[in-house]
């Protein structure tokens, strides 16, 4: 069950000293959402294999594409690997870590007491359902077509160890780099000349 009256900023930007996890068409947006509303130096890391690429500039928005340093290791073993390290050193506000197949309970761990020895803030993104019981929250990000608003998404904590399910419809500002929670769709002022 969803209450969408509960605070964001309860949940977001997330806590500290933990990993959490964001799956959804949205969940790269939310990784830089964080990192620019926390004004963090972000380590990316992925698998060499995948063949899209991250462009920092395009995130620019977010944050500023130097405070991104993007790393790749030879399979999912390295990525969790560097995490753990990138974590436990605390070196970077947020270090993000891209998966493509499911993490045990041990590996979850390893992530969570590395990102608590470093008082950092780690975020898995995955592929739906792929998620590990170790996570703090794990967020399901979406984007909400609106012709009078293209930034809009939604933000819903479908798992969370220490409080409510719930969910919100946001939008980033470049200019205050933060999230601004918005009213729901009937309730959203119509600018003049769209049609709802």
């Amino acid at each position: 069950m969803c209450a969408m009256d509960s605070d964001l900023s309860t949940y977001f930007p997330l806590q500290s000293k933990r990993v959490h996890e964001a799956c959804g068409p949205s969940a790269f947006s939310f990784a830089f959402a964080l990192a620019g509303q926390q004004q963090a130096s972000v380590l990316w890391i992925r698998e060499a294999w995948l063949s899209d690429q991250i462009n920092p500039v395009g995130f620019g928005q977010y944050v500023d594409p130097h405070r991104l340093l993007l790393a790749k290791g030879k399979d999912q073993t390295e990525v969790l690997a560097t995490a753990e390290e990138s974590l436990r050193s605390g070196a970077v506000g947020v270090t993000v870590i891209e998966l493509t197949k499911p993490i045990g309970l041990t590996a979850g761990r390893r992530l969570q007491l590395a990102a608590e020895t470093g008082k950092s803030t780690g975020l898995c993104i995955l592929p739906d359902g792929m998620g590990s019981n170790a996570a703090q929250t794990r967020w399901r990000c979406e984007p909400i077509f609106d012709a009078a608003d293209s930034t809009l998404q939604r933000w819903e904590i479908i798992k969370n160890k220490s409080g409510t399910l719930t969910a919100w419809t946001v939008r980033w500002n470049a200019e205050t780099r933060r999230i601004i929670v918005v009213s729901e769709a009937g309730e959203r002022p119509v600018p003049q000349g769209a049609s709802r």
